[in-house]
């Protein structure tokens, strides 16, 4: 792991202190880098909605706005999820945070609960981060428990749609981690019907050091629209793959610097719910979240991926397909069959076997699935990835159409189709 600090950000961020190695850092060294736990309830809550914190899972959603809510309806009885499923194969950070510094995950979960209400923790963790798991069991007992709260560890399974808001609360009540039907939203009727609070565990570590040093330290990082640092996963054919912690000011282009050697070749930004960037364009982009949505792109997962610039992009993009196509829920038509059969369209493309896909079908598929017709956003998520391969790809997509398969498509990038050891980092 190389973290990069952000500018014009002083210690301490996430990941300052003891190198972030996967081991925990104890409970004496945190408490002397940081000092106590502070005091929690509205006016935190007010603190981190001046700070501007927007969630670290992928949604980006106002973290202020989620609490408030959950406060305004617990009378004491909330519940809260730390959710550490990391169903995106692509991305280490949870995992690097929860083996790290769990006792800053710890901080930000027992302050969240204090100020909204709530008597009942639940650490949420994907099965597939062991070491992640074991951390945390430390730091609780470590701890003698959390502030009186009621705690319990949970293990995610090992799916990509298991860190969804309404699957997390769907396991803790004992149903399958799959996504529910909303409404009514997890702060409405969540953990045995109670409100719920869901926060990814970065964002409760961002709000432990907002809640020690206030929201204009934390905008002393960033910039108006995106304030604060973060936590990104690069990988692929880069010199500094690992999690890196940057600010909105940062070039993508310095995080993603190639091999000694290679050619920039083009970026997946986002994680498998993102989008293809061509690597010339993604390098002059930053981290602002603002810049990224004016060109119809956004950070998700905050995940990094880099192509070699020879790698063919209609075998990566079938390759991710046909790994969500596999991960579906199989709650709704448009999931079930949707994409299944895109996911063997674009294999067909991918190994040289298009001349039997008509002009323009792959388009047309996409227009009839899209427009959020799916239980939840599994579909769109993987219709907007293909839409910007299309972009992206489009002269390989017209010479497997036409010519079939190029050599390269049948290279290993490096994708994964999976959680766990397969990682490409591992």
């Amino acid at each position: 792991m190389i973290p990069i600090a952000p500018r014009g950000m002083r210690p301490p961020w996430l990941l300052s202190g003891p190198d972030a190695n996967w081991r925990p850092e104890p409970l004496s060294s945190h408490a002397a880098r940081l000092g106590p736990v502070p005091a929690s309830g509205r006016r935190l809550i007010e603190e981190i909605e001046k700070a501007g914190l927007r969630g670290r899972g992928g949604a980006g959603f106002p973290v202020a706005v989620k609490w408030k809510a959950v406060a305004d309806r617990s009378h004491g009885r909330a519940a809260l999820i730390v959710n550490g499923a990391e169903g995106e194969p692509l991305s280490l950070k949870d995992h690097l945070l929860l083996a790290s510094r769990p006792h800053l995950v710890l901080d930000g979960a027992q302050l969240a609960a204090q100020s909204v209400g709530a008597r009942e923790v639940y650490l949420y963790v994907g099965r597939h981060h062991p070491a992640a798991m074991r951390s945390l069991e430390q730091a609780v007992r470590e701890r003698g428990g959390l502030a009186g709260l009621d705690v319990e560890l949970v293990e995610a399974p090992v799916r990509f749609v298991a860190g969804e808001e309404t699957a997390a609360v769907r396991l803790v009540n004992g149903g399958e981690a799959k996504p529910t039907g909303v409404p009514p939203r997890p702060f409405e009727q969540g953990v045995k019907g109670r409100p719920t609070l869901v926060n990814n565990v970065e964002t409760l570590a961002q709000a432990a050091l907002i809640a020690r040093y206030g929201s204009e330290w934390f905008r002393s990082a960033g910039t108006a629209e995106t304030p604060g640092t973060m936590l990104v996963t690069v990988a692929g054919q880069v010199a500094a793959p690992g999690v890196h912690e940057v600010d909105a000011t940062t070039r993508i282009g310095d995080v993603i610097a190639p091999k000694p050697g290679h050619t920039r070749g083009p970026l997946l930004l986002g994680g498998y719910f993102g989008s293809w960037v061509r690597g010339s364009d993604a390098a002059e982009l930053t981290f602002d979240s603002a810049q990224l949505a004016g060109r119809g792109l956004k950070l998700g997962a905050g995940v990094l991926f880099t192509l070699a610039a020879g790698d063919c992009g209609v075998a990566a993009t079938a390759r991710i397909v046909g790994y969500l196509a596999g991960e579906s829920a199989r709650q709704c038509g448009p999931c079930q069959f949707g994409l299944a059969d895109l996911s063997r369209l674009l294999s067909l493309l991918a190994e040289g076997r298009g001349r039997s896909v008509k002009a323009g079908q792959l388009e047309r598929w996409i227009g009839q699935l899209s427009g959020g017709r799916g239980a939840c956003h599994h579909p769109d998520g993987a219709l907007g990835l293909i839409r910007s391969a299309i972009a992206v790809f489009s002269d390989d997509f017209e010479a497997h159409l036409r010519r079939g398969a190029c050599a390269a498509a049948f290279h290993d990038t490096g994708l994964p189709v999976g959680l766990g050891p397969q990682a490409p980092w591992r």
